[in-house]
């Protein structure tokens, strides 16, 4: 997070993608963020889990949907 913090020192935005939810959506991944290093938050939904697609080859992914985190400075 130091690297992040020398670049907003810098002027650049910067945009971390991270992930948010898995399956379903009721499981988050919760990473742990200093508090002030991003203004902004935004979900970000990928579909089905690629991984669940490896492991459960042939049923349905209805229920393994994925989104992702983004973190804004910005």
């Amino acid at each position: 997070m130091r690297a992040i913090s020398r670049c907003k020192e810098r002027g650049a935005n910067v945009v971390l993608s991270i992930d948010g939810s898995k399956e379903s959506g009721n499981v988050i991944c919760d990473v742990p963020v200093p508090h002030g290093l991003f203004e902004r938050e935004v979900a970000v939904n990928v579909g089905r889990s690629m991984l669940k697609r490896f492991q459960m080859e042939g049923h349905s992914l209805e229920a393994h949907i994925v989104s992702d985190r983004l973190l804004l400075t910005y």
